[in-house]
């Protein structure tokens, strides 16, 4: 075997196997870059609880004294213009989310693994779902909460929630916050 093939078959194992070890390093830093302190998501979570408190306060207000028949803006859309405002401020991210299976329209619909595993435990009763994620390297807490109909006014809309439990979760807030 002449030299130069030697080198040729050198170079194709060597260098492919050191992309993948290139690679494989920066994940790795990228992912030591996305371990957060204990207290941090304890901070980041407290946060989430009280938006979730300041969000479900703000729209069962906006119901009881601003919606009084079918023609009138519904609370759910005067939250989801107020969650899209927050996030294209860079504030955080939170969306409306059904858990009763028969979404108002297909934007309420879980799309990512986060969002539809939060969906099921919900629906299971759990109140609260958390789970700490990196994008970009930078880390994340995403979090959903539970929310059961409350009010009597919500089926003017919602014809289905009528069939729900009291205290049973028809949809969820979910929640992406940077962690700081």
């Amino acid at each position: 075997m002449s030299i130069s093939v030697k080198i040729s078959l050198v170079v194709l194992l060597f260098v492919p196997g050191l992309a993948l070890w290139v690679n494989g390093a920066e994940k790795a830093a990228k992912r030591e870059k996305a371990v957060v302190s204990a207290e941090a998501v304890a901070r980041t979570r407290k946060t989430v609880k009280m938006l979730d408190d300041i969000y479900k306060t703000a729209v069962v207000l906006i119901t009881t004294h601003y919606v009084n028949d079918e023609n009138d803006l519904p609370a759910g859309t005067a939250a989801k213009a107020l969650f899209a405002a927050i996030e294209k401020k860079g504030w955080h991210q939170v969306k409306l989310l059904d858990v009763s299976g028969e979404p108002y329209n297909d934007e309420n619909v879980a799309k990512d693994a986060f969002d539809k595993d939060a969906v099921k435990q919900i629906k299971s009763g759990k109140a609260f779902v958390e789970k700490v994620v990196s994008k970009e390297g930078k880390p994340y807490l995403r979090a959903a909460t539970a929310i059961p109909v409350v009010l009597q006014k919500c089926t003017m809309c919602h014809e289905n929630y009528k069939k729900a439990k009291k205290g049973e979760a028809i949809g969820l807030l979910s929640y992406t916050l940077p962690i700081e």
